[in-house]
């Protein structure tokens, strides 16, 4: 076991820890949380031997194996495959003795040091290690012609993956994560989650992703006032718990301050009278005495909303027989061809969408979202714009975008120069950029305060078409509550592409799927979505997208994205089946936007005779037609007229929209 004993840290100035005392069994799976600066990295340096606490002590066996995760990547010529292998370590430590002992002249006893060798090699499972290798990084999203790519080729993004790679590789008994889906794409995510559950000795994760930590742990410690506090359970387990103790410390400080309060009362009455000054001494002791409660820290979440659109052209965009990819360029500059990610886009969106993009990595997500933001040109076909159109793009790549010598207000002021200065302050202090922090320059920030400011120079925007391609890289369990619950109150159109499986349940109410360089309907939830990756990338039965026809579970975009089917020669029992089912795709697809725009449609006729019902119970008071309430009158009827006008308006667009669904169904 894992155990922390009266442990202390500083960090410079800052104490991180004071007096821990924590017990972590072996085998356990353990979300390690807290706010940015809580100390969580830190801990993760004292467990590897890297940092020393100031007091007291860590205390796990000795013979325990440790993995974790580089920081660094060399650029070595070395290749992938070999790279993530060279992770087992003590295998590479035999494979090397080998080649030794194989150099020097054969001895008996050279003969019987070989034989251990081989032997060890075999305990390692060093004849299945090429084959593990392959699907470790096939998991983590790399091509087979990948592996044999130097890793000098290779980005950041994908470097830290084979760091990652290298990590799982190493036989452990302890194995150290932090953040490591910060690099990965969705099928990446839901692949390394089946990994860990399957993992046999004692892990500890960092993470912001609140589904990969239900899914995977079953202990939580959160860091919070320097403290280790240990719940069972996942995630939002520890979410329910925190409450639940939030609301009784809660009640608790109110009780401490109604006894503080009496005592003063008491004490400034009576500490004046010689009768009474011995219990006014006692008193003042008791106050003295009372152990002051730590101030709830509930306060200041971080909250923001997306103002409303200025404009709402429908449809906002149209795409007729779109290829989307890149120009191949020579030397010079010059186009020399074509490269078609995703063929034969017939593609629009409607005021109101709001759609999921899915893929696995390499698909063509990214392409597909820049064609839409015009970043790219469509390669051919024609991509026509609503008037009025307005996007707000959040790329990867956005934050690197930003003049790190330059302040947020720079930043706002570019965007917004007419706009008076004290207006922009007031704004970004609502992305929680407060007092000269709206001034210093963003060298500095942290990456999520650099996606939060890229994220407030959309917001200023008021766009009617969101594009978000991974928004949530570098944002705390805080900040993406807060953009989860701003991007679904958001009026316009959405389209995400994100490893975030919360926020895209929160956020999105169709799905589509780019697969087989085209863009599909998708018919079904994360979990479907889960179920066809792994027939997918492990090759367990068929990689056709799920059919349509479960019951409320279609998320389909519209209906001009379906292409048409195409005629058999044939049609025998099977044939027909897969010709019904792609019917039943095709309607599904035609009544999901009409479903969404019904039960948006009921929720605005309930809140319409909410209002109404309101009004009609002010007119029926006394007095509501008394000369002295003319006023107040005048505008209770106007209200009621307006109410009466809408709600007939909005009735009539439901009556209109059942009688398509019906059509559609018959």
């Amino acid at each position: 076991m894992i155990r922390f004993l009266n442990v202390s840290l500083m960090r410079g100035t800052k104490p991180l820890l004071e007096g821990v005392d924590l017990t972590l069994n072996p085998g356990d799976k353990i979300g390690l949380i807290g706010a940015n600066g809580a100390g969580k990295s830190s801990l993760f340096g004292m467990l590897r031997g890297e940092i020393h606490a100031d007091q007291g002590e860590i205390d796990f066996p000795a013979k325990w194996r440790m993995a974790y995760v580089a920081q660094e990547t060399p650029p070595l010529e070395r290749c992938a495959l070999d790279y993530a292998i060279d992770g087992d370590v003590s295998l590479r430590k035999l494979e090397a003795e080998l080649a030794r002992l194989e150099t020097e002249p054969e001895t008996h006893e050279n003969g019987i040091a070989i034989g251990e060798i081989y032997s060890a090699l075999a305990d390692a499972d060093a004849y299945t290690v090429q084959s593990r290798g392959e699907q470790l990084l096939l998991g983590l999203g790399f091509s087979l012609d990948q592996m044999q790519q130097p890793i000098v080729s290779f980005s950041g993004g994908w470097r830290m993956r084979l760091n990652l790679a290298q990590a799982l590789m190493c036989p452990s008994d302890l194995l150290l994560l932090d953040e490591p889906t910060n690099h990965l794409d969705l099928d990446a995510i839901i692949w390394l989650e089946d990994w860990l559950k399957k993992y046999a000795g004692t892990l500890i994760i960092i993470s912001h992703d609140r589904d990969f930590l239900d899914e995977i742990v079953n202990v939580v410690v959160h860091i919070d006032e320097r403290k280790l506090k240990r719940y069972s359970g996942n995630y939002s387990s520890f979410e329910r718990q925190r409450a639940a103790q939030m609301i009784l410390a809660a009640g608790a400080m109110a009780k401490q301050e109604r006894q503080r309060a009496h005592l003063e009362s008491f004490v400034n009455r009576f500490k004046a009278q010689a009768s009474k000054a011995r219990q006014a001494q006692s008193r003042m002791k008791a106050l003295a005495k009372m152990e002051e409660m730590a101030p709830l820290r509930a306060a200041a979440e971080f909250s923001f909303e997306f103002r409303e659109p200025l404009s709402a052209p429908n449809p906002l965009l149209v795409m007729e027989d779109v290829n989307a990819g890149y120009h191949i360029l020579d030397e010079h500059g010059d186009k020399v061809g074509d490269k078609i990610i995703v063929r034969d886009i017939k593609f629009s969106l409607q005021i109101g969408q709001r759609i999921g993009l899915l893929g696995v990595n390499g698909a063509g997500k990214s392409t597909l979202i820049k064609t839409i933001a015009g970043e790219l040109e469509p390669l051919t076909g024609d991509a026509t714009l609503g008037k009025g159109l307005s996007i707000g793009y959040f790329a990867q790549h956005q934050v690197e975008m930003l003049r790190h010598d330059e302040s947020p207000l720079w930043h706002l002021q570019k965007i917004a120069p007419t706009v008076r200065e004290q207006e922009l302050r007031n704004f970004l202090g609502g992305f929680n950029f407060p007092g000269t922090m709206v001034t210093s320059p963003i060298r500095p920030f942290s990456g999520g305060e650099k996606a939060r400011l890229a994220l407030s120079l959309i917001v200023w925007q008021r766009p009617n078409l969101l594009l978000l391609d991974e928004p949530t890289n570098h944002l705390d369990l805080e900040t993406r509550e807060a953009l989860t619950m701003a991007l679904a109150q958001f009026e316009g159109t959405l389209v995400v592409v994100s490893h975030d499986r919360h926020l895209l349940r929160a956020t999105t109410d169709q799905f589509i799927i780019v697969a087989d360089g085209k863009l599909q309907p998708f018919d079904g939830d994360l979990d479907d979505y889960k179920d066809w990756l792994f027939q997918t990338k492990l090759g367990k039965g068929t990689s056709v997208l799920p059919a349509a026809g479960k019951d409320n579970k279609t998320a389909f975009p519209v209906a001009s994205a379906i292409a048409p089917p195409t005629a058999a020669p044939a049609v025998n029992t099977k044939e027909q089946k897969r010709v019904e089912a792609e019917q039943r795709q095709k309607v599904a697809a035609l009544k999901k936007p009409i479903e969404n725009k019904i039960k948006r449609l009921e929720e605005q006729i309930s809140k319409r005779n909410a209002q109404k019902a309101e009004v009609d119970a002010k007119l029926l008071e006394p007095g509501a037609y008394d000369a002295a309430n003319k006023a107040k009158l005048k505008l209770l009827l106007a209200d009621q007229a307006f109410f009466g006008k809408d709600l007939a308006q909005l009735e009539a667009e439901w009556l209109e929209l059942q009688e398509q669904l019906e059509g559609l169904a018959a």
